[in-house]
C-alpha cells in the first residue's frame, strides 16, 4: 500500500500511524509510517524535528496515553472515531478525525491522522461531535443552568447521580481541593445499590491526601486519567506505584479522574469508579465536553460562597459582623433558627480601647480587638462571636445554665488578665421559657453598660474610651 501516495492528496495535518498489537490485547510501538507536507511543517517547526518514517509517533505528536489509546481502537479494532480535545501543554484544542486502514502484516494494524489546531475552544467544533455526545453534555449544562444559591449542592448531587448512570459505576463523585478548609473535601457522591466496593471514607484517609497531590503529575498534559484493564493498571503500577497500590487496596479495577479546571487552576476532580469499561470512548467524549461546564458551575459556587463569608465577617477579628448578627436575630425571631432553651444572649465591650488608641496607635488598637475576640472565642468556644460593632461583641451561647454562665465569666476575666490592656464590661441574660431574643438583647447590653459603669468608677484614672 503507498502510504504517503494516500497522504499527499489531505491538505489538513494528516500521517499514518502503525500500531503494534499483542494477543492479550496490550499494544506496543505506536509510528508514524507516512507523514504529508502539513504534518510535516507542523512537526519541524513545534518539535524541531525533521520527519523520518517510521518515527515513534511522540517524536512528532504529544505523548498521551487517551491519545494512544484512540490510535489503538482504530487501527487494530477498526473503529473510525471523531474527537475535539484539549492539549493542555500545548494551549491548543485539536479535531480530530481517524480512519481505519487495511494491514497485511500481521499484528500490526494502520490508521489515518488527520487533524486541525486551533487555539481556543470552538462551539461549533465541540457541536460536531456523536449526536448522544452533544446531547448528552447539554442535558448537563441545562441541569447546571438551573443552580442557584439555595438549591445548587442538591443540583450536584442529582448531577453526579446522572453521571454514574452514564458511567454505569459503583461510585461517582466530584471532590474539590482546598474546599471548606481541607486539602481536599467530597463536594458530592453517589453510589451504586449494588457496590462492591468497601464504604471507606478516603477523604479521612491520610494517604489519600498524599495520593490526590499526585494525580495533576499523572494526568501530565493529558485530559483525564482511564483505567479500564489490566494493562493499564501496569502503566498506573509504573506511573503512580502509590496511586496503583490504593486502588489494589480498595478492591477497584476501573477508575475515571477528570480534572476540573478554571482559568488555568485546578479545583478538584470528577472521578468514577468500576465503571462500564465497553463504554469508554463515548463517556470519555461526554465527560471531556461536560466537565468544562462543571468546573465553570463549580467556580462561581466557591466564588458565591467566598463572597457570602466575606459578607458575614469582619475581616479584621475573624468573627462574624453585625450584618451575620442581624440574620441571626431575625431567623431566630422568624422561627427559621431553633435554639434549644435555656441559652444566654452576651454583650461584651472593651474597655479603654479609645486610649489605647490615642496612646499606642491605632494598629495597636486592632491587635487589642483581635485579642479580644480571640479570648472570647476560647471561653465561648461553642459559640458565633459576632462583633456588633467598634469594640463591642456579641454571642449566643445555648445549653449553659446560670452556674455554667457565671462559670464561664470567670474563665473570661482570668483570660483577660492576662493582657494587661485587655477589660471587658460584660451584661448577660438567660432566655427561657419562649421570651423574645430582643428584650434578652436589651438587658444584657443594659448590665454591659452597668458593668462599664461599675469599671470607670473603680479606675476613675481610665475614663475614658
Amino acid at each position: 500500500m503507498d502510504f504517503d501516495q494516500i497522504v499527499s492528496g489531505h491538505k489538513s495535518r494528516t500521517c499514518i500511524m502503525s500500531v503494534e498489537q499483542y494477543e492479550d490485547g496490550s499494544y506496543g510501538n505506536i509510528l508514524i509510517v507516512a507523514s504529508n507536507k502539513a504534518h510535516r511543517e507542523d512537526a519541524e517547526q513545534v518539535f524541531h524535528r525533521t520527519f523520518v518514517p517510521n518515527s515513534p509517533y511522540y517524536y512528532y505528536l504529544p505523548q498521551d496515553k487517551n491519545f494512544e489509546d484512540f490510535i489503538y481502537r482504530c487501527a487494530c479494532l477498526g473503529q473510525p472515531l471523531h474527537t475535539y480535545v484539549p492539549v493542555e501543554q500545548m494551549g491548543i484544542w485539536v479535531n480530530i478525525f481517524l480512519l481505519p486502514l487495511e494491514s497485511d502484516k500481521k499484528n500490526i494494524g494502520y490508521c489515518l491522522y488527520s487533524c486541525d489546531i486551533s487555539s481556543y475552544a470552538d462551539s461549533e467544533q465541540q457541536a460536531s461531535l456523536a449526536a448522544d455526545t452533544a446531547t448528552k453534555a447539554l442535558e448537563i449544562s441545562i441541569k447546571l443552568g438551573g443552580a442557584t444559591k439555595d438549591n445548587t449542592l442538591q443540583i450536584f448531587e442529582e448531577l453526579i447521580e446522572d453521571i454514574r448512570q452514564l458511567c454505569k459505576a459503583d461510585i461517582c463523585g466530584i471532590m474539590l481541593s482546598n474546599f471548606e478548609g481541607k486539602r481536599y473535601a467530597g463536594f458530592c457522591e453517589a453510589r451504586s445499590d449494588e457496590s462492591t466496593l468497601r464504604q471507606v471514607d478516603i477523604y479521612n484517609d491520610i494517604g489519600f491526601l498524599d495520593v490526590a497531590d499526585t494525580f495533576d503529575a499523572t494526568i501530565g498534559g493529558s485530559s483525564c486519567v482511564i483505567v479500564k484493564d489490566e494493562n493499564d493498571m501496569k502503566w498506573l503500577g509504573s506511573k503512580n506505584p502509590a496511586w496503583y497500590s490504593m486502588l489494589l487496596e480498595y478492591d477497584i479495577k476501573s477508575i475515571i479522574l477528570f480534572p476540573l479546571k478554571h482559568n488555568g487552576q485546578t479545583l478538584g476532580y470528577l472521578w468514577a469508579l468500576n465503571f462500564n469499561t465497553e463504554d469508554t470512548v463515548r463517556i470519555k467524549e461526554i465527560l471531556e465536553l461536560s466537565t468544562l461546564f462543571i468546573a465553570s458551575e463549580v467556580a462561581n459556587y466557591e466564588l458565591m460562597k467566598q463572597l457570602e463569608y466575606l459578607s458575614s465577617i469582619d475581616v479584621l477579628t475573624g468573627c462574624k459582623n453585625r450584618n451575620a448578627m442581624n440574620n441571626a436575630v431575625n431567623d431566630i425571631i422568624s422561627g427559621k433558627m431553633k435554639i434549644p432553651e435555656p441559652y444566654a444572649v452576651f454583650f461584651a465591650d472593651l474597655n479603654g480601647l479609645k486610649r489605647i488608641n490615642d496612646e499606642k496607635g491605632h494598629s495597636a488598637g486592632d491587635r487589642l480587638l483581635r485579642t479580644a475576640a480571640a479570648i472570647l472565642g476560647e471561653v465561648f468556644y461553642e459559640s458565633d462571636v459576632y462583633r456588633a460593632g467598634g469594640d463591642e461583641f456579641m454571642l449566643i451561647a445555648s445549653g449553659l445554665s446560670e452556674d455554667e454562665v457565671s462559670e464561664r465569666l470567670v474563665q473570661l476575666k482570668e483570660k483577660s488578665a492576662i493582657n494587661s490592656d485587655v477589660h471587658f464590661a460584660v451584661g448577660s441574660y438567660i432566655v427561657g421559657n419562649g421570651e423574645d431574643i430582643r428584650k434578652a438583647m436589651r438587658i444584657a447590653d443594659e448590665r454591659m453598660y452597668i458593668d462599664k459603669k461599675n469599671y470607670y468608677e473603680e479606675h476613675p484614672e481610665r475614663k475614658y474610651r
